[in-house]
């Protein structure tokens, strides 16, 4: 996801798409450690599109 596509979200869009992200990651965890997972390389997409989520949701609360 890119930064433009994520600010334009509203923050009820931006907490449902946190939340589907933290499953995804939860499930490619789960599927690493039985040595399962084929797309190595989603694992750090999801971890930072996390984190840009968590911070553009913290700026829209700080506003």
């Amino acid at each position: 996801m890119k930064i433009t596509d994520i600010r334009a979200l509203t923050p009820d869009q931006l907490t449902e798409n946190l939340l589907n992200l933290k499953k995804e990651q939860f499930n490619l965890r789960f599927q690493a450690a039985t040595g399962q997972v084929e797309k190595t390389h989603r694992v750090n997409e999801i971890r930072k599109d996390i984190a840009r989520i968590k911070t553009v949701l913290r700026a829209k609360a700080a506003a």
